[in-house]
């Protein structure tokens, strides 16, 4: 039905498909949780903010379950190594998404000043650090990340935690916040009355003045210091998975390379920009417009960061042979077949609920709401 090198492709597409349904669907969760204790200036207000995501948080996280199962049965090789390269981040990623649930349960068990805010700090945390880190992996994939292969595909890394809070990768870590903040900003915004809709609708637009300044800072930092890695050997796309089968170079503003040959590429980072700029031009009168501009924004940002490296899934910045590829890091043709038929069935039941959930849940959340009991 498909060649090895076309399921390669249509599963790296899928791939991004699934981050840019996580940073969509579970983006504005993430950003509302940071600005929940700023945009809420009292306990009721809060409480708004909380049922504004309260019920969808856990729908959401099916994009990240999907994105972990994509990476972990399409490409092995890639999720093995990354987990040992990023072992704590990750692990301080789920805790952090743990607390969130936690502080959604906890907060209104007792109604005491000091009880909530702990739990509020608590859910600004689970915000925080998944945003952070996020962006974090981001900008070091674009550097490369210390490993090595030895003859017998047994993998060794070779950096430590702290090595990837390094500036370029901090910076990224922003953009990422920024664009959260900005998505939940919009929800935020979209989801709640005045005055809440009006604060949210100002921290929208801070958030897309903020971001736009870091993409732009992160773009030009990509093009002009950190460079690249190119492929320098031939490259059978069919051949089986082995990524010692080739040859890479660092080489100065190889991450240009694919928008170079390709052009049209060059559409990911402006749908990236005109979403912001949608969201500054919209989210006072049309907030439902600027939450769709958020949302391209974040598909944009990520669309961006993978044609800057395709195909390079995760670079070896100390054995860039070692180099993980799409052409060389995947499972089997016939794992690659099957999961495609799982994904085509399931993908869109999942987008069907999706869309029925947020039907259902349609509507501003305001006080009254919750003075007459309905949440």
């Amino acid at each position: 039905m498909f060649d090895y090198e076309t399921l390669r492709l249509i599963w790296w597409a899928l791939l991004g498909v699934l981050l840019c349904g996580f940073a969509i669907m579970d983006g504005f969760d993430l950003g509302v949780a940071i600005l929940y204790r700023w945009l809420g200036k009292n306990d009721a207000e809060r409480r708004v903010l909380l049922e504004t995501i309260e019920p969808v948080w856990d729908g959401n996280q099916v994009w990240f379950i999907l994105g972990g199962g994509a990476v972990f049965a399409a490409w092995p090789t890639l999720y093995a190594t990354s987990f040992s390269g990023f072992y704590l981040a990750m692990l301080l990623v789920l805790l952090a998404l743990i607390l969130r649930p936690v502080s959604f349960v906890f907060r209104n068990k007792l109604i005491d000043s000091r009880w909530r805010n702990t739990w509020d700090w608590t859910l600004f945390v689970s915000g925080l650090v998944p945003s952070l880190v996020f962006g974090v992996a981001f900008g070091n994939v674009m550097l490369g990340v210390p490993f090595h292969f030895d003859e017998s595909l047994r993998m060794t890394y070779e950096g430590g935690f702290f090595a990837l809070l390094n500036p370029f990768a901090l910076v990224c870590g922003l953009v990422s916040i920024t664009m959260l903040v900005m998505h939940g900003a919009t929800y935020a915004s979209l989801k709640t009355e005045a005055p809440l809709s009006e604060r949210s609708a100002v921290t929208a637009r801070i958030a897309a003045l903020s971001y736009i300044a870091l993409f732009s800072v992160a773009g030009i930092w990509l093009a002009n210091q950190v460079g690249g890695y190119r492929i320098t050997s031939l490259i059978d796309p069919n051949a089986p998975s082995n990524p010692l089968n080739k040859t890479v170079i660092a080489a100065s503003s190889a991450w240009l390379d694919n928008y170079r040959q390709h052009q049209w590429m060059i559409t990911a980072p402006l749908i990236a920009y005109l979403g912001a700029v949608l969201v500054l031009s919209t989210v006072r009168r049309r907030p439902g417009m600027a939450f769709v501009g958020s949302a391209l924004t974040a598909a944009g940002t990520i669309c961006t960061a993978g044609f800057s490296v395709f195909p390079f899934l995760l670079p070896s910045s100390s054995h860039p042979d070692s180099s993980l590829t799409v052409w060389d890091a995947s499972s089997s043709q016939g794992t690659l077949l099957n999961m495609m038929i799982a994904a085509l069935i399931f993908v869109p039941i999942v987008l069907i609920y999706t869309a029925w959930v947020f039907r259902v849940l349609r509507g501003k959340v305001s006080l009254k709401d919750l003075h007459d009991g309905t949440y």
